[in-house]
């Protein structure tokens, strides 16, 4: 074996202890990541914290859905006073789910006997039991927000964590573009790969600003920060790109360019899953811009955003199985750089087998990112208090300049003043979101059994 590979995960943490990129060893072995049912470590752990569930826009008023989020099944539903709600998927009397009932004020009715729950879980009205029963009876509530076009959720137990604001995204003259798309995998092989710049000379060469030598392992590195890794890589000629990943599922980075006017694409994003073999990467792309340069932006996108006919999941499927080449791919017609990742993640396994995996130093990023995930579940195993996480000023990306430009700073244009707000738009391609509400709604897919179902 090469004196550079490292045959499992394991024996990469003890190299990179060795390097200086990451403290001591942890008992839990990486594979307690990937699970994330209500009663699994990682489940619980990606509970402690608000989440992002459902896109404003996607939610009617007086509308119901169901939702399944980490294998478990929920209620998401808009009151008659424009409230987001969120309560448990199915009636606490005979099963039944309560999407299919309709809404009431801010409560929802079961379609079946009528019971009627509020946006807390309890139960307010049982109408052929005596009117002392409905008070013993409840379901659960959750706490749902709205923020920047997306809908927040805390599932955890007990009181919610502070409600992270992201100031950064909302006043300034440009756009803010809210988009998501599904992805037939489990999470953690996302969030492996965004800790993994060495991808990106492979998987995305034909974008100019992916520098073949990116991530190579003299340049690249990894440590702890207050938020959770600060991930950086060093060319030769002394340049840098930060990329800042957010414990436990956040990642705030300049990504690759996809529009003359914008460089840099200065984004957010959280990896959600829907159950163990599929998730939703939501995100938020915050794009400085005078109001003339912002319309034309928005207008481009729009274009490309009508030109995607064919889903990147699907087409990546073909792939996969080896009916169709990437190299053939109309890139006109399908999200590219979507599909390129598909075809990595996916490739390595719905669930990859990390076992057998043989990392080296330029993995430095998947590394520590793991290490801090299997020493908080740790932590959870033992009942010990978890580390507290938060992001500050110090926490923003960075790139290197592109051909006729400076380099790009996150929070470029940011003003403290509230009367200042970016317009906030949806990117997603229709025929994404068909796919993404079908398994968000537990109706299955490639990647097994919906939870409705």
């Amino acid at each position: 074996m090469q004196a550079d590979t490292v045959s499992n995960t394991a024996s990469a943490e003890a190299r990179a202890d060795r390097d200086g990129s990451t403290g001591s060893l942890v008992r839990l072995p990486v594979e307690h990541c990937l699970k994330t049912g209500p009663d699994t470590l990682a489940g619980r752990y990606l509970r402690s914290v608000w989440l992002p569930v459902y896109h404003s826009i996607d939610l009617a008023a007086g509308r119901a859905v169901p939702l399944c989020i980490m294998s478990q099944e929920f209620t998401l539903y808009r009151s008659q006073t424009g409230k987001a709600c969120l309560v448990d998927g199915r009636c606490a009397h005979r099963g039944t789910q309560l999407s299919s009932g309709w809404i009431e004020g801010d409560a929802i009715r079961c379609m079946y006997h009528g019971w009627k729950f509020g946006p807390d879980g309890r139960c307010l009205e049982q109408p052929v039991e005596k009117p002392d029963f409905s008070a013993k009876v409840a379901i659960g509530g959750y706490p749902a927000r709205e923020y920047l076009g997306l809908i927040f959720a805390y599932l955890g137990e007990g009181e919610p964590p502070e409600f992270p604001l992201y100031p950064e995204f909302e006043n300034f003259s440009g756009l803010v573009e809210i988009d998501s798309y599904l992805r037939e995998c489990n999470y953690f092989n996302n969030l492996d790969n965004a800790m993994d710049m060495g991808h990106v000379g492979f998987v995305h060469n034909d974008n100019p600003a992916s520098f073949s030598g990116i991530g190579g392992s003299e340049g690249v590195s990894a440590v702890e920060s207050i938020w959770g890794v600060n991930y950086s890589y060093t060319r030769p000629d002394g340049k840098r790109r930060v990329h800042h990943f957010g414990m436990p599922n956040m990642f705030y980075f300049n990504a690759l360019p996809t529009d003359p006017e914008i460089g840099w694409q200065e984004s957010l994003i959280w990896w959600v899953p829907i159950d163990d073999t599929r998730h939703l990467q939501f995100m938020l792309h915050r794009i400085p811009a005078s109001p003339a340069a912002a319309e034309r932006i928005h207008q481009r996108r729009e274009q490309w955003r009508a030109g995607i006919e064919i889903p990147h999941q699907t087409l990546c499927e073909e792939i996969l199985s080896g009916n169709v080449s990437l190299r053939g791919v109309d890139a006109d017609r399908v999200d590219l750089v979507r599909l390129q990742d598909d075809v990595a993640q996916v490739g390595q396994g719905r669930v990859a087998p990390r076992a057998k995996e043989r990392l080296g130093r330029g993995d430095v990023g998947v590394v520590m990112m793991r290490r801090l995930w299997t020493r908080e579940l740790e932590k959870l195993r033992q009942g010990q208090p978890l580390h507290r996480w938060k992001r500050d000023a110090t926490i923003v990306p960075y790139a290197w300049g592109l051909e006729g430009e400076n380099a790009r700073t996150g929070g470029e244009g940011f003003v403290a003043d509230a009367s200042m707000a970016a317009r906030i738009v949806d990117v997603r391609p229709a025929v994404e979101i068909e796919l993404e509400l079908r398994a968000l709604h537990g109706r299955g897919g490639p990647g097994g059994p919906g939870a409705f179902q």
